[in-house]
């Protein structure tokens, strides 16, 4: 029976081979044990440490000045960003996400309904987009999203390795990204290569979050989503942190853009009485061509909500018979709803009128402005009918 036993001899560690000596065996020990061979020394180990420990150095002195700069006692957040200023060439600046607000409900509502949206519109290529930072960040599934978006194929490679190929194709994409946006037009580019291959998490929502506007996507977004930033900066080698907010999203209507003030927008801003005196208008008009079927509206924020009156509504007014197979009379779930509301919009168009400005997804989740601007170009064109 035998054992390892490391041991040190000259400038280098061997290991000694010990074994149990059997009964008569001589004292002599066995060649195994006789004069090592000169070992080489070997530094590779020593260099090695020596690095870590000019790092751990660094780090330690990076945590310092960031405890310093916050004013606060070492705690997950000042060695978070010690490691982020370790990162930093000199006169660089970062910024991340305060890591005690990345559990923030309203950031994770949003996180959560971006990744939806994308894989269902991912859904046929079988892509599952779990983590936002590390599915996104080489530009691949963003190809694939706005190609699935824009119904046409991007010339850039399908699969890279190499951060060089991956940035190239990421430049390519968000090229066309730029060209399908235009944000220069309304605030400004707020990513680009580095930040989005950098993973930062922040540059991509912003990204996807227009995107998701542009394209009119069949989700409700969530109002005025606000970002702790914590930005850290490398100057004269000592880290700076400072603390600012970052919005992310406003509301659905003033992010759209697609929406110009209008008589609505005066009502409820200025002449609340007013506004009470054509909702009663609107709901007089709707019920005068319901009442056919025996319907009534009585709140005009709920009850169109779920598309259903308004097909109806259309059917009515333009005098032809809906098919049932073509909406949900009884919709279950945010989806249906929104097919519905879509599916009424089409309808009108068939009438002659222009697509409604307002997004299905607002009259779903009973935005009344948007519901009473589509009512009131139906009052507009049919308020005479009887």
């Amino acid at each position: 029976m035998g054992r390892i036993w490391r041991g040190q001899v000259s400038s280098g560690p061997i290991l000694l081979l010990l074994q149990m000596k059997p009964p008569g065996a001589s004292d002599v020990s066995p060649p195994l044990l006789s004069t090592p061979p000169p070992s080489t020394p070997r530094t590779d180990g020593r260099r090695e440490r020596r690095s870590n420990d000019l790092h751990n150095q660094h780090v330690a002195e990076l945590q310092e000045e960031a405890m310093k700069s916050t004013g606060s006692a070492l705690s997950p957040t000042s060695e978070e960003i010690s490691q982020e200023g370790a990162r930093l060439e000199e006169n660089e600046e970062r910024s991340i996400i305060n890591p005690q607000h990345k559990d923030d409900p309203k950031l994770q509502e949003l996180i959560k309904v971006l990744k939806d949206w994308i894989n269902d519109v991912l859904v046929e290529d079988r892509i599952i987009v779990k983590d936002l930072e590390d599915d996104l960040y080489d530009g691949q599934v963003l190809q694939k999203l706005l190609e699935a978006l824009e119904h046409r194929k991007l010339n850039v490679a399908e699969v890279t390795q190499c951060e060089i190929t991956q940035k190239q194709k990421l430049h390519t994409v968000l090229q066309a990204v730029n060209q399908t946006l235009k944000p220069q037009q309304w605030g400004g580019v707020r990513w680009s290569v580095e930040l989005i291959h950098s993973k930062h998490v922040v540059a991509i929502l912003h990204l996807l979050v227009a995107l998701a506007i542009h394209f009119r996507a069949p989700i409700h977004l969530p109002d005025h989503v606000t970002v702790q930033l914590v930005v850290v900066q490398k100057r004269g080698g000592k880290v700076l942190v400072q603390k600012s907010q970052e919005v992310i999203t406003t509301t659905m209507e003033s992010m759209a853009g697609h929406f110009e003030r209008d008589a609505f927008d005066t009502l409820f801003d200025h002449a609340p009485d007013k506004l009470n005196v054509v909702k009663k208008s609107l709901i007089t008009f709707v019920n005068k061509h319901l009442s056919k079927l025996n319907l009534e509206v009585t709140e005009l924020e709920t009850q169109f909500a779920d598309g259903v009156y308004l097909v109806l509504l259309m059917g009515l007014v333009e005098g032809y018979f809906v098919p049932l197979y073509n909406f949900f009379l009884t919709p279950d779930g945010f989806e249906q709803k929104v097919h519905n509301v879509s599916f009424s919009f089409e309808l009108m168009q068939d009438g002659g009128l222009c697509r409604p400005k307002a997004r299905p997804e607002d009259i779903v989740n009973f935005d009344l402005k948007s519901t009473l601007r589509v009512l009131y170009n139906l009052f507009t064109k049919y308020k005479h009918l009887e």
